[in-house]
């Protein structure tokens, strides 16, 4: 009979990608990438997070055999193209992960910038990787995650000058979703960076979040996509980028996050 392995924890998978395991379990944990999808993307995701990759795999990198390995993934794109038909995305994910998880059990570590993870999946412009990780937890919230009255203005004002570190004088006023509950705003980090959000309940599609971070990237104008099934809204100007994200309609939220720009611009 076989004996179902037990899913690693976040603990277990981030000390994989910093190198802290035994062999032994570096190879179960490799395995494992391999076969499940659903520790594939959870690798993927702790992977993008702000880890110390450089630091830790700092002495393995002038041993890795780097012409090899990135021989293997400049290959990936040519063996996609010569097959039949398309490959499901996380079926190209898990080969990918499952390569760098055999590199690792090797002893072989590259630097996030020299593999680009996350940035290869779904980049469609230079600030992609920002808004897929904000995704990955905003698709976690409920509207239970926000149970309780909606602070009132001074309450949101103090919560918004809590967001100094982002250097941007923001007010309830100029946030504010039209017929939405603002819930609270908070500071989180993203890549060295300050990461805000402003977190609302919608009373018929749930959770939403205004989220900004600094971006050196340069202005560009609003455009929609959809992620972990929901609708964003993002654009940046010359020192931030921004995006609203949630289940309402993507006609609606485009008024809403052009509304919102058109405020915060003034």
């Amino acid at each position: 009979m076989t004996t179902k392995q037990t899913i690693p924890s976040d603990e277990d998978l981030t000390a994989f990608i910093d190198g802290e395991l035994t062999a032994e379990e570096a190879a179960r944990i490799g395995a494992m990438v391999n076969e499940d999808e659903s520790v594939a993307e959870r690798l993927e995701f702790l992977a993008r997070a702000n880890l110390p990759f450089e630091q830790a795999f700092a002495p393995l990198l002038s041993e890795a055999p780097r012409e090899k390995l990135e021989a293997m993934l400049a290959a990936i794109p040519a063996q996609q193209s010569a097959r039949s038909g398309p490959t499901p995305a996380f079926a190209s994910r898990r080969r990918f992960l499952g390569a760098l998880a055999a590199s690792l059990v090797a002893g072989i570590a590259i630097d996030r910038a020299v593999i680009g993870i996350g940035r290869s999946f779904s980049a469609k412009d230079e600030n992609s990787e920002w808004r897929a990780v904000v995704a990955d937890y905003v698709s976690l919230y409920t509207a239970e995650t926000f149970a309780g009255p909606a602070p009132g203005r001074e309450d949101q004002a103090a919560q918004l000058a809590s967001l100094e570190k982002l250097g941007l004088s923001l007010s309830p006023e100029a946030v504010s979703l039209p017929g939405i509950d603002l819930k609270r705003a908070l500071l989180l980090q993203y890549d060295g960076k300050p990461l805000a959000q402003i977190a609302y309940l919608d009373p018929e599609t749930g959770p939403m979040a205004l989220c900004i971070v600094k971006s050196d990237k340069g202005p560009k104008a609003p455009d929609l996509e959809s992620r972990k099934g929901m609708n964003v809204v993002y654009w940046s100007n010359a020192t931030h980028a921004f995006m609203l994200i949630g289940r309402i309609p993507a006609d609606r939220m485009k008024e809403l996050g052009e509304d919102v720009r058109r405020r915060l611009s003034a």
